[in-house]
């Protein structure tokens, strides 16, 4: 692991092809919660150097998913129904990007979270999710 990633984060090592390409992700189990988050490289980022819109989506939807699959230690299979995110700052380039989730609820049809992303203690992304649980049929 390296050097500049901060105490306690692990890489997340369920993954796909898609994580793959955007990873490494890394995660942390807090008293609060699951955190999700990455270091912010040249392959995250727009042309003005800023983390790309798209790579916070795609952090806080996999940051909702696993926090309400109870992620590492459940199996729950979910699919995203909904997702809605607003951006209230932004993060840089080698930014170390943090998505704190709150699970509201996991019933046996759908799950209900929001995350925030932090870039130190300034809040830039908050989103929210609905998820379908799957029941074993596709």
């Amino acid at each position: 692991m390296p050097d500049d990633i901060p105490a306690g984060f692990q890489v997340i090592s369920r993954s796909s092809p898609y994580i793959d390409m955007v990873g490494p992700l890394y995660y942390k189990l807090t008293d609060e919660g699951l955190q999700v988050a990455f270091r912010a490289e040249e392959k995250h980022c727009n042309s003005r150097g800023f983390v790309h819109g798209g790579m916070l989506s795609t952090a806080a939807d996999i940051a909702l998913g696993y926090g309400a699959g109870d992620f590492p230690n459940g199996n729950r299979a979910m699919v995203t129904t909904s997702i809605t995110i607003d951006f209230a700052g932004s993060a840089q380039l080698g930014d170390w990007v943090v998505f704190k989730t709150d699970v509201q609820k996991v019933g046996r049809m759908a799950a209900f979270a929001n995350t925030y992303a932090h870039v130190g203690e300034k809040r830039i992304v908050r989103a929210s999710g609905i998820f379908s649980v799957l029941d074993g049929r596709s």
